[in-house]
């Protein structure tokens, strides 16, 4: 009972241990980690020698709760050999109980006789020492002890706190043969330590009470008419004005200080407090809180005297909080109180303490006599009566409350793991420790989920109240060895709390010259917090102290635990989030352009830039067409994540096949428009409950320029317009038609066209660049337009600058940017020839072709051209109508083109051996790279590139014909 294997026992465990050997999973971790501790502090188990306490406290409080609840369970375990113990917060036995009474007189003295301290730095893995040790119930069996003595006995532990206060009073223990080990027992001593823990609150309601009789004792001594209790609900105090009046009497009890003080309430009034100190019949000091309701409305001025002579200690006992309807309003005195909300760690320090009361100690101008008391016509009545050490947790209390609510807003408000937590480091400095350190495994920053949390550690936050603290630097690799407190948090998922650093050798062992360099810092106690969420351990929290001189305590792990589970679910969060943001990211990336096709009609320059709140649909291409023109495509599908960047290919790759079939801007757009209403039917228009996925929107501009014209043809659906950057320097928003958006259906849309001089630059963007939520629309306009208005700046350059200036400061929106500057194709590489549908013509045809290809260099095509030209002319002629107009494009290829006001359209096909027509066409496909058709308003053109063996040049910078080409390609290499 106790092991997690089953292969070995616990006496064959523990003999491993002690020689040496491994031992992990074999026995529990609770188990391994004390047999580690116990062996680090250089104990042997047949040496465990425990000190004896002479200065017991048997008739002390603790003793006194626990007397009745000792004789029920020695009635419960009658006739049984069960040891039923008491002990100390140190671990000192203070009473002893037998169910069987033999037992007295056959155990050893040291597990009979109150005295003996059990504590693990001295009788190594016990029931009391592990119960100090991990502040919880605890079972132990047999060879899980360290000692030999105690190798035939199993105990079951439980620490009593004191309920007010938090703090460990001291433990319950149960000893019983590991035979009589029952899942029952468990019930039984946590039951039994709870009674004990509520007889301690009652003996701090009793010191209560006794207060509260002495100060109505007091009272009823006074002169009549010396500030009698009045009503102070009939004086207009609803329940909320007595609540800001118990939060502003808890902090005066708490200061442990005479004074009065003006509160003020909504309404423009005013109710002052005055602090009486007073001393109970057995002795317990306190103070007790007045509210004073003058009967004019005046101004409060207060003089003290010098600070009080020493003499109240800070007791502990309950701060009792009036009801409305009790002595506030002049009720009947209630009853005790209940217990609240109590604050971690040990007593504050003693508070400023008071003087036996005087009368004339002080003086309130205005609402006190001379003689301290209130005077005639003054309401009051009791509003709080307790101790300053209690006042003092109860302040405590609701600061440390209001750090967990201030946390809920202040952790997790960006989806960055290592911003969120830098934010909990934040949050706990200096309301709960002077610094902390976040240690997170490097799959966690990436947005993965950790394999093995206690690998591949990163130290990602180090925070406190000094920068010189020697802690491990942020970015560093941390390595932990076994027996540190961190990795016995992270393998155990469990808080680790490390009261005294200087009584901590494994947090020592970890690197004993850093260690003994933070302890002379002053960092003296720890606690080490995993970061769990979801079953899932993201990390490690070290919280440290060093100003306060007394250590952590269970409340303090238990805030920051609390404040580690919170910032672990918005770690998880943001981790999800890393992850998912970076697989968009990558397939958005992989859906962009790669690089663009080599083309020179236009210069581009592009940029991408995600929005921080994730991946959107916003998309660009470059679309070399026939004749040497060149689509320009910017859109953005409506939303962000997985399926708007998915659905952002689908779009990219169907504008990229409509581009093929060269189609004007307004079809393309149509045919984009089709597509998208019919994935948005597709994708969930039918699903009844609402919850599709389907394309909210999309918008796209599309734009083709014509280097051999300078004319640009563009139409939008519903995207911001393009900027002009015309060659002199100045911009301009053109008018274009808007559009609906994509998916709307049944609209057309409007194309219009622009002359664009050679040098001019045409600017496509999504609304992400110009559109922001702390910006006017206009006023990002003109910021475009100043960052634009360079035209001798290269594309590159002007990216860098528009993403520098016009760039809101936090995108809530992708940009897509994308910039072209325009080139001409020189007049001198083209040629056009018109002529009537003449068969006999096609012969001159030819020849004039061949010379333009001589002047042109290219006298190794002329054959092929020949050819080629031959069957669309003659195509041309027989079946299509006249004139027939004839150009030649001499660009990176040679592109023949043929045109003639017919809308026939020719067709490749496979021509049988009898057929005596029918191979023209695949004769032009054979010899040229790619051919086919586009419409224009006056017919069509039929077109064919041929490639060259030497890229054509395009015009230099001042637009003149070069003079010459040189091929270097026959070079040998060196």
């Amino acid at each position: 009972m106790g092991l997690v294997a089953d292969d070995i026992g616990p006496v064959l465990a523990r003999d491993r241990f002690l020689r040496g050997g491994p031992v992990e999973g074999s026995v529990r971790d609770l188990i391994l980690s004390s047999w580690e501790r116990s062996r680090s502090l250089g104990l042997s188990p047949d040496g465990c020698e425990l000190p004896y306490a002479e200065d017991l406290d048997l008739d002390g409080r603790l003793v006194r709760a626990a007397g009745p609840v000792l004789d029920r369970l020695q009635a419960m375990f009658a006739g049984r050999k069960v040891n039923v113990s008491l002990a100390d917060g140190r671990g000192a036995v203070l009473q002893r109980r037998f169910g069987d009474p033999s037992m007295a007189e056959r155990l050893p003295a040291i597990q009979s006789t109150p005295g003996f301290v059990f504590a693990e730095k001295f009788g190594g893995t016990n029931g009391i020492g592990l119960a100090l040790t991990e502040r919880r119930l605890v079972s132990i069996y047999g060879a899980e002890h360290f000692a030999e003595r105690a190798q035939s006995n199993a105990c079951s532990a439980i620490p009593v706190r004191d309920l007010l206060s938090g703090l460990i009073e001291g433990v319950l223990c149960l000893g019983y043969p590991p035979a009589e080990a029952d899942a029952a027992i468990g019930t039984v001593i946590r039951r039994a330590a709870g009674a004990i823990e509520q007889r301690l609150l009652e003996q701090s309601s009793a010191r209560e009470r006794g207060l509260l009789q002495a100060y109505l004792d007091a009272r009823s001594r006074m002169p009549a008419g010396d500030g009698q209790l009045g009503e102070l609900g009939a004086s207009g105090l609803d329940w909320r004005d007595q609540m800001i009046l118990k939060e502003k009497a808890t902090e005066l009890i708490s200061s442990a200080q005479r004074a009065a003080v003006e509160v003020h309430l909504p309404g423009g009034r005013h109710v002052t407090l005055v602090s009486r100190p007073v001393t109970s019949a057995s002795g317990v000091e306190g103070v007790v809180i007045e509210a004073l309701l003058p009967s004019r409305h005046q101004r409060l001025a207060v003089s003290t005297e010098a600070a009080p002579p020493p003499g109240l200690p800070a007791h502990e006992g309950l701060v009792h909080v009036v009801p409305a309807s009790g002595l506030l309003s002049g009720g009947a005195v209630p009853g005790p109180a209940s217990a609240t909300a109590r604050p971690p760690g040990p007593p504050p320090a003693a508070a400023p303490p008071l003087a036996p009361h005087e009368p004339d100690a002080f003086s309130v101008a205005g609402h006190l006599t001379a003689d301290g008391h209130a005077p005639d016509g003054t309401a009051g009545g009791l509003v709080l009566v307790g101790e300053p050490g209690v006042g003092q947790y109860a302040v405590a209390a609701r600061r440390r409350l209001e750090l967990l609510s201030e946390a809920s807003t202040r952790i997790g408000t960006t989806l960055d793991v290592s911003r969120t937590t830098r934010e909990l480091a934040e949050m706990a400095v200096p309301r709960l420790a002077d610094y902390v350190t976040i240690d997170v495994p490097e799959a966690v920053l990436r947005g993965d989920e950790p394999t093995d949390p206690c690998k591949d550690l990163h130290r990602t936050v180090v925070h406190g109240i000094r920068d010189d603290c020697p802690f491990y630097p942020a970015g560093e690799r941390v390595e932990l060895k076994p027996v540190t407190p961190q990795l016995r948090c992270l393998t155990s998922g469990q808080t680790v709390l490390e009261p005294e650093l200087r009584a901590a050798p494994g947090w020592i062992a970890q690197n004993p010259v850093r260690a003994r360099r933070l302890l002379a810092h002053g960092v003296h106690s720890l606690i080490t917090v995993p970061l769990l969420a979801r079953g899932i351990v993201l990390g490690i929290a070290s919280f440290y102290r060093s100003r306060d001189p007394a250590p952590f305590g269970d409340d303090d792990r238990s805030l920051a635990q609390e404040l580690a589970t919170r910032a672990a679910i918005c770690i998880d969060n943001a981790r999800r989030y890393t992850r998912e943001h970076t697989m968009v990211l990558a397939l958005q990336r992989s859906l962009l352009p790669q690089g663009f096709p080599e083309q020179n009609a236009v210069e581009v320059a592009h940029r991408y830039m995600p929005a921080e709140s994730g991946v959107g649909g916003d998309w660009f291409d470059v679309i070399p067409l026939s004749s040497s023109r060149v689509a320009l495509v910017v859109g953005d599908v409506v939303g962000h994540g997985l399926h708007a960047a998915a659905t952002m290919g689908r779009l990219r790759t169907a504008a990229r096949n409509f581009a093929e079939l060269d189609l004007p801007p307004d079809e393309v757009l149509t045919h984009l428009d089709n597509l998208v209403g019919r994935l948005d039917r597709e994708e969930g228009g039918d699903d009844p409950s609402g919850d599709s996925t389907g394309i909210i929107g999309a918008t796209c501009l599309y734009a083709i320029y014509d280097p051999t014209s300078q004319q640009c043809v563009m139409a939008r659906a519903g995207h911001p317009p393009p900027a002009l950057v015309h060659p002199d320097g100045s911009v301009e928003f053109p008018d274009l038609p808007a559009g609906p958006p994509l998916g709307l259906g049944g609209l057309p849309f409007e194309t219009a066209e622009f002359h664009l001089p050679e040098g001019s630059q045409l600017v496509l963007y999504t609304d992400g660049l110009v559109e922001d939520r702390r910006r006017d629309f206009d006023t990002a306009l003109e910021q475009l337009r100043g960052a634009l208005a360079h035209p001798d700046r290269p594309p590159e350059d002007t990216c860098r600058e528009v993403l520098a200036t016009v760039v809101p400061e936090h995108p809530a929106d992708d940009i897509a940017l994308l910039v072209a500057r325009t080139h001409t194709l020189d007049p001198h590489r083209i040629a056009t020839w018109d002529l009537p549908a003449d068969p006999s013509l096609v012969s001159s045809i030819r020849s004039a072709v061949t010379r333009r290809l001589s002047e042109w260099g290219l006298d190794e095509l002329g054959f092929s051209i020949e050819l080629l030209l031959s069957e669309l002319v003659t195509n041309a002629i027989r079946y299509g109508t006249g004139p027939i107009s004839v150009r030649l494009l001499y660009d990176r290829t040679l592109t023949c083109e043929v045109a003639d006001t017919s809308s026939t359209s020719p067709h490749l096909r496979q021509a049988a051996t009898t057929d005596e027509g029918g191979r023209g066409l695949f004769l032009v496909a054979q010899l040229s790279q790619s051919w086919g058709t586009r419409y224009v308003p006056g017919g069509k053109v039929i077109w064919a590139e041929c490639a060259l063996e030497m890229p054509g040049g395009k015009s230099g910078a001042d637009g003149e014909h070069m003079a010459f080409d040189i091929d270097l390609d026959d070079i040998p290499a060196i």
